[in-house]
């Protein structure tokens, strides 16, 4: 891509549905200059099924710190919400999915290129757990807007359901 950059942003083909403002929060999270990476997460509706949404291991979940620091990624339910019914979790708890959105201040892509894959990284299959393993910090900015990543069928059907109802409500707008 050549030279001159200091933020590169990578945008996964999986995740079509991003729009500019979400693009706009992740570069907002470099106004520190000590920020290494950056992603986006999204809270889960409160009112969304439990199985839908936290049982979707194909859609990563995240944890963070009250610096809004990533502080682990997991296909699995995480954290795990003791003495309550699965039911209580979502309207009890902020749970964060994972956009498949990143950036990187250019010095920082160059090293986390040379990398081996990580223990936590080949049991979860999330590349971001081997920065973390590395001790990389990942800035997370928080969108309410919603995407849908297409890992599998059923996300393809989803995510044409999605398209088809921004078309409407945008058929609406004009009219």
């Amino acid at each position: 891509i050549g030279e001159g950059y200091d933020v590169i942003v990578n945008i996964q083909g999986d995740e079509p549905f991003i729009q500019p403002e979400q693009i706009i929060a992740l570069k907002d999270c470099f106004t520190d200059e000590s920020i290494q990476i950056a992603t986006l997460v999204k809270p889960f509706n409160p009112d969304a099924d439990f199985e839908t949404a936290l049982l979707n291991a194909n859609s990563p979940k995240v944890v963070l710190n009250k610096n809004n620091e990533a502080m682990y990624f997991s296909r699995s339910i995480i954290p795990y919400m003791r003495g309550r019914e699965f039911s209580e979790w979502l309207p009890n708890h902020t749970y964060y999915k994972h956009i498949g959105l990143y950036a990187y201040r250019a010095t920082t892509l160059k090293e986390i290129t040379q990398l081996a894959q990580s223990p936590l990284e080949l049991v979860e299959s999330l590349e971001q757990l081997r920065w973390l393993e590395n001790g990389y910090k990942i800035k997370v900015g928080i969108t309410q807007q919603e995407t849908i990543g297409i890992d599998t069928p059923e996300d393809m059907e989803k995510a044409l359901e999605f398209l088809k109802s921004r078309t409407k409500k945008k058929k609406k707008l004009l009219n």
